[in-house]
């Protein structure tokens, strides 16, 4: 019989499962055990109709917002879910987990590894974003969730919420992809490599192996502010700091050690991210987005783009440079030929990629009333 274990920290609940090291990854690789840490917001109803699984993007985490006045941690989408929001948790049941390979409750490289007692580090398995859904699936399935009313995520959330839709295409009723393509072109697939490079040639990183001692900060920090550049337009990096100075320019005559004002933003950014997320984490996550190939499982991405059943909300960003809007029209115009019941929506910002987080007002309508359009549709079955 299957064992599992469960706990709570705080606001955060854990489970423990595949203690024989019998959960399969895409790889064929078996792996285990495996701890999933996770937060709730709401209630699930009577009809057990109002459940939405939130899957959260590359840097974040299970802390999608804050229980509570008395929560003293915000969370990353905080505009976006709470009482009467337009994820309301008065009426419908959120949760959100984060995903596996992880540093934030869930089995990573950082987590220990039973066989050695030290943490996995780079021994830890490749995964992918199948694999991120499938231990997601698991989660739902011991804590006896059979239906979801929709998956929504935005960037590497909204691959896993598109995952969600081809993998297990009875599972729910809608899907929120925001600002998240078919699958990563070149361009894409390159920043992530300078990243991890960035990383990798910290002589701090010692091959994964640096948990015990000075972690390769400066390389990772590096790799956060070419991300952070990639995430905003350049309208708003010109109407944010245009070429202001923080020193005088006769000081940049002589030495290095001055800044732009738009260059102590990178490095303060970079540094904060060091404060809070593992370096290797970093690494596997990225290689997951580039691996992200929807064809490579069903033999072609035409047939598994046919065995989406679920209402689909596509939602664009005509500034992203990370995911081009053109990427975006393309993908639109794929789920509409395989069939699709599709809803597109472009969003007009100066924001970049980083619209889908701080812009709260221009999804509000769109998303509430994609919702509610599930979940009365719900309430009449």
């Amino acid at each position: 019989m299957e064992k599992f274990e469960f706990w709570e920290e705080g606001y955060k609940k854990f489970v423990k499962f595949a203690h024989n090291k019998d959960f399969v990854l895409e790889s064929g690789k078996k792996f285990g055990p495996i701890t999933v840490g996770y937060e709730t917001y709401g209630e699930i109803n009577k009809e057990k109709n109002n459940i939405i699984l939130i899957t959260h993007a590359l840097t974040g985490d299970s802390h999608v917002a804050k229980h509570s006045e008395d929560d003293p941690k915000p969370g990353w989408w905080d505009k976006f879910v709470g009482p009467g929001k337009m994820f309301d948790t008065n009426k419908y049941f959120i949760i959100c987990s984060n995903v596996l390979g992880g540093c934030q409750g869930t089995t990573g490289p950082s987590s220990i590894d039973p066989e050695t007692g030290k943490p996995y580090g780079a021994r830890f398995p490749i995964i992918t974003i199948k694999d991120m859904v499938n231990v997601q699936r698991k989660l739902l399935e011991v804590l006896k969730i059979e239906h979801i009313l929709c998956v929504v995520g935005g960037s590497m959330g909204g691959m896993q919420a598109l995952e969600w839709a081809v993998s297990y295409p009875d599972f729910m009723d809608g899907v929120i992809n925001i600002a998240s393509p078919l699958k990563l072109n070149a361009q894409s697939i390159a920043f992530n490599e300078v990243m991890r490079r960035a990383i990798m040639a910290d002589p701090n990183w010692n091959n994964g192996d640096y948990y015990d001692k000075t972690g390769p900060a400066q390389g990772l920090s590096i790799a956060r502010m070419l991300g952070i550049i990639t995430y905003q337009s350049d309208k708003l990096m010109d109407r944010k700091f245009n070429r202001r100075m923080k020193d005088p320019v006769e000081s940049f005559f002589e030495s290095f050690n001055t800044e732009f004002e738009v260059e102590s933003y990178l490095h303060y950014q970079g540094m904060k991210l060091v404060q809070r997320f593992d370096a290797n984490t970093y690494l596997y996550l990225t290689r997951a987005m580039d691996l992200y190939d929807l064809g490579r499982t069903y033999g072609s991405e035409d047939e598994a783009l046919r065995r989406i059943k679920a209402k689909f909300l596509l939602i664009a960003i005509t500034s992203d440079i990370l995911f081009p809007i053109s990427q975006m029209r393309y993908m639109r115009d794929r789920l509409q030929e395989a069939g699709v019941d599709l809803i597109y929506k472009e969003i007009e910002s100066d924001y970049g990629h980083d619209s889908f987080l701080v812009e709260e007002e221009k999804y509000r309508d769109i998303i509430t009333e994609f919702l509610e359009l599930l979940y009365n549709k719900e309430m009449i079955k």
